[in-house]
């Protein structure tokens, strides 16, 4: 939802470069800016607001749609706005910097007292390899040490946590469970492959002396921008799309025809489903075979079944995310976790589609219609309306296990919300296990064991 409301800011009042600024810090660094934590807690305080109030979200926010929320989610929700807008304003609430050091030093174990030679190791040996050799050796190293991935400014000027990335969950001390706050996200490959490994205009992937010309964050920012520019552009006029000089001669009265009929833009809503919805959505009669595309993302693969493939329309496409940017995991095992989701995906009811170039990075199927059109269950009728974009649970996307350290105090959002419903990592080890029966989410109540130095708990 934040990332949609900096993307679709009028103009007006956040030019191009900086949204496209915004959106890379507030996405990709654990240390922001003061003027970005400014925007982002001004952000959070309105959804914080519009969020029980759907009448003034429907106005304000025309694209977004809680309906299908329960009232106990949709609390959490505010809770979480609320957090990010400065709650608690004590940079001890979300110390990200302490966080990121106590996750490093969990994942690297007696290796970090060697962790550049770590992430040398990783890039070089693993992402390079795998064909994201633009990732230059210091951006990355440096996003190992700090959490900083594109430092856009002067390296001082970032020191205000980035609250976005904290999640929370329930973990098992001396017998009991503890509501905490912390940070498990990624921190082992870091967010460039998302942008900043491929681009449409190749001098930007140019080599000298057998080095790239470009680093992976001068690439995600031109690719950020031009996606942005399309977004803006979008939402013109027909008639006034092309040259801006353009546009004033128009208005000063010149020959140009009048403008006439609607903006470009197309109508869109973004539904946010349940968190548990992803096994019950066939039984509604409004998203049984609605659906044109379905995206699955690698940590994401276990929910991949049959009632989840009764949702997308016969012809319909599902594309898979593999695990070829994840540094953990060997050769072999990303063989096995490609098989492994063709295999899902058959049961899901696709087939691989033909005529594609074939990918290390997406798996990619089709439905068929005989598969489509065998009945899972009886369909209910809803009348919620039916979404245009299939968004993920709320906390769909739950980063691995890592060390933790703050508490929840307070009435700031329910326990069960809180919940993580899956592991990235656990997942994949998951999908790689030849058992059907490991397809069953795990338990959000993760039994996590956390080291007491690091936890600080209600009385």
């Amino acid at each position: 939802m934040l990332i949609f409301s900096i993307a679709l800011e009028e103009p007006e009042e956040m030019g191009l470069q900086e949204r496209s600024e915004t959106f890379m810090e507030v996405w990709g660094n654990a240390l922001l800016r003061p003027a970005v934590a400014a925007l982002v807690r001004t952000q959070a305080d309105l959804l914080a607001h519009l969020v029980p109030e759907p009448d003034r979200m429907a106005e304000q926010l025309p694209w977004l749609s809680l309906g299908a929320l329960k009232f106990r989610e949709r609390d959490a929700l505010e809770a979480v706005f609320r957090f990010w807008a400065g709650g608690e304003k004590a940079p001890e609430a979300f110390p990200m910097s302490r966080l990121w050091d106590s996750r490093l030093r969990h994942y690297l174990g007696s290796r970090y007292d060697a962790r550049h030679g770590v992430s040398d190791w990783d890039l070089r040996m693993k992402l390079h390899d795998r064909g994201a050799q633009v990732i230059h050796t210091h951006e990355f190293r440096r996003w190992r040490d700090t959490g900083v991935a594109f430092e856009l400014r002067d390296s001082s000027a970032y020191h205000v946590p980035n609250r976005t990335l904290a999640s929370g969950r329930l973990l098992s001390h001396r017998g009991e469970r503890v509501a905490a706050r912390g940070y498990w996200g990624d921190i082992a490959t870091g967010p460039f492959v998302a942008f900043g490994i491929e681009a449409d205009d190749k001098s930007l992937l140019r080599t000298s002396n057998g080095q790239p010309v470009k680093t992976a964050g001068e690439i995600t920012q031109h690719n950020v921008t031009e996606l942005f520019r399309e977004v803006a552009a979008w939402g013109r006029p027909r008639a006034t799309q092309g040259d801006p000089e353009e546009e004033p001669q128009r208005a000063s009265g010149t020959d140009e025809p009048e403008i006439s009929g609607p903006p470009a833009r197309e109508s869109f809503t973004i539904h946010f489903l349940p968190l548990d919805s992803a096994q019950a959505l066939h039984h509604k009669s409004c998203y049984k075979g609605r659906f044109q595309l379905l995206y699955v993302a690698c940590g994401m693969v276990h929910l991949l079944s049959p009632e989840l493939g009764a949702c997308v329309a016969p012809g319909g496409n599902l594309i898979v995310e593999l695990a070829r940017y994840l540094v953990d995991l060997r050769p072999e095992q990303l063989q096995q976790f490609s098989t492994r989701v063709g295999e899902l995906a058959q049961a899901a009811g696709f087939a691989p589609q033909t005529g594609t170039r074939s990918s290390e990075t997406f798996a990619r199927f089709c439905k068929s219609g005989d598969s489509a059109l065998r009945s899972i269950g009886p369909a209910l009728e809803s009348g919620a309306p039916p979404p245009e974009v299939l968004a993920p649970p709320l906390e769909a996307m739950s980063p691995p296990h890592g060390d933790l350290t703050q508490p929840l105090e307070g009435p700031t959002a329910p326990s069960a919300p809180l919940q993580l419903p899956s592991e990235s990592q656990g997942s994949l080890g998951e999908v790689l296990a030849p058992s059907q029966e490991v397809l069953a989410m795990p338990n959000s109540e993760s039994d996590s064991k956390t080291p007491e130095s690091d936890l600080t708990f209600r009385d």
